[in-house]
């Protein structure tokens, strides 16, 4: 990854204004920043069992992967906007999975351009199964804003 795309992306994920979600991969909490407002901890949890722990050195949020979807869409609802850092491979390729899909949850070359589009954006699918070799997971981030 180049300098200039960590260093933006150090940016984004430092402001405070939008939400934040930082989805480092399997095995792995997600991490949420949220601009102040009070009742913060308890939006976040919304009911559920799990409560969610607030990481105060690094001021941040860490809550569970199983929790992503319906955090952005709360995030959109209730900030009209946020950004979402994610892995993505390099060589892996978009596909109608992607184009195809429910949720916000994307890893492929696209970096979430084409992702639950519906359409295939020109690609030209060859086969539904196919093998590629693929670099080591870099960082994508994109802003999605409620309409």
């Amino acid at each position: 990854m180049e300098t200039s795309d960590v260093n933006r992306i150090k940016v984004i994920w430092n402001q405070r204004n939008i939400p934040v979600i930082y989805r480092k991969g399997k095995g792995f909490p997600l991490l949420l920043r949220l601009p102040y407002k009070e009742g913060n901890r308890s939006w976040l949890k919304n009911q559920r069992r799990n409560e969610p722990s607030w990481i105060s050195e690094k001021k941040y949020w860490e809550i569970p992967k199983a929790w992503f979807n319906d955090t952005v869409d709360r995030c959109l609802d209730r900030f009209g906007s946020i950004y979402i850092i994610q892995p993505y491979r390099i060589m892996e390729k978009c596909s109608p999975a992607c184009w195809n899909a429910q949720g916000h949850e994307c890893q492929c070359s696209c970096q979430g351009a084409n992702h639950g589009s519906g359409i295939n954006g020109g690609w030209f699918v060859v086969s539904e199964t196919f093998a590629v070799k693929w670099e080591a997971n870099e960082l994508a981030c994109r802003l999605l804003i409620a309409e």
